[in-house]
């Protein structure tokens, strides 16, 4: 295979893991490192046009299954990332109650 039509099948592709970096991160793009595409491209690039195909696939279907695994947590268990208090205080509304008021006693001095 010449390096022209290599090339031409590598700069589709990634882009296409690029897309699916940057869909899946949390930051802002202004804010995001370039560590992970510049390490992404150094695989890439050190990898043989026989086996290019199926590492590059094997890449873009873990990102995307990552992302909608982050998706379907999100939708399905939406007390995941919150902490104790919030959790209880998020149940208590679930059920259509309120959580007590809880008193900070003063302060001995």
């Amino acid at each position: 295979m010449s390096t022209n039509s290599f090339r031409a099948k590598v700069i589709p592709v990634y882009r296409a893991i690029l897309r699916e970096l940057y869909q899946a991160s949390i930051e802002p793009r202004s804010t995001r490192s370039r560590t992970t595409a510049l390490k992404f491209r150094a695989i890439l690039e050190s990898t043989t046009p026989s086996n290019f195909e199926s590492t590059s696939q094997n890449v873009i279907t873990f990102l995307l299954s990552q992302r909608m695994h982050k998706t379907l947590l999100d939708r399905y268990n939406p007390l995941f990332d919150l902490t104790a208090e919030e959790r209880i205080e998020a149940t208590a509304h679930r059920v259509g109650l309120n959580m007590p008021i809880t008193h900070q006693g003063e302060k001995a001095e």
